[in-house]
């Protein structure tokens, strides 16, 4: 049986993580309170930021800047795209 979340992006009950998405507190928290569908927007978003901003998830300073972007993204009142950015 899945398990349910009631989502912090959402407000809904729905489908839930199946495992910890991101290691330590704020992985914990996302697995506690984000459902699939939110951490789908989530990586969506994630990867419009990598690609505006061009960073490299492998560098340090890239890291945290998206794990503020996450944190802000379910728990801080949304993360914004960059000024200029333009979607599809």
């Amino acid at each position: 049986m899945a398990r349910t979340v009631r989502c912090a992006l959402l407000k809904i009950e729905t489908d839930g993580l199946d495992y910890q998405p991101y290691p330590g507190e704020l992985g914990k928290r996302v697995y506690e309170n984000v459902s699939k569908m939110a951490w789908q927007q989530w990586l969506n978003h994630q990867t419009m930021l990598i690609n505006e901003y061009r960073l490299s998830p492998i560098e340090p300073k890239a890291r945290k800047f998206l794990e503020g972007e996450m944190e802000k993204f379910f728990f801080g009142g949304g993360s914004e795209a960059p000024p200029d950015f333009k979607s599809g």
